[in-house]
C-alpha cells in the first residue's frame, strides 16, 4: 500500500534528539517506528504498553504493626532468595 497519510506532532526537541539516536543506531527511520508503534496498537487493540502511574514507595507511618511487620518479612524472603540487587556507591 502506498504510504500517503502525513501525521504532524509536536514533541520535546530532547525527547525527539534522544530518541532518533537510538533509532539511528537500530537502522530505523523515525517514520517507520511511528508506522511499528501505530500497527502494535491496531494489533493489540490499544496502547501496547502499561500506561499507569508509577508505584508510590510504602509509607510506614501509614501502616498498622501488622502491615509492617509482613513488608519486612517479604523482604527478607527476597534476601533469602537472592532475588535482591545489591547497591552500589
Amino acid at each position: 500500500m502506498a504510504k500517503s497519510a502525513n501525521l504532524y506532532a509536536r514533541i520535546e526537541p530532547d525527547v525527539k534528539e534522544q530518541a532518533e539516536a537510538i533509532l539511528n543506531a537500530l537502522g530505523i527511520s523515525a517514520s517507520n517506528a511511528i508506522t511499528m508503534f501505530y500497527k502494535q496498537i491496531i494489533l493489540k487493540k490499544g496502547i501496547p504498553f502499561d500506561v499507569r502511574l508509577p508505584e508510590q514507595p510504602l509509607d510506614i507511618s501509614l501502616m498498622t504493626s501488622e502491615q509492617l511487620n509482613a513488608e519486612l518479612e517479604k523482604g527478607y524472603a527476597d534476601m533469602k532468595a537472592g532475588r535482591t540487587i545489591p547497591v552500589r556507591p
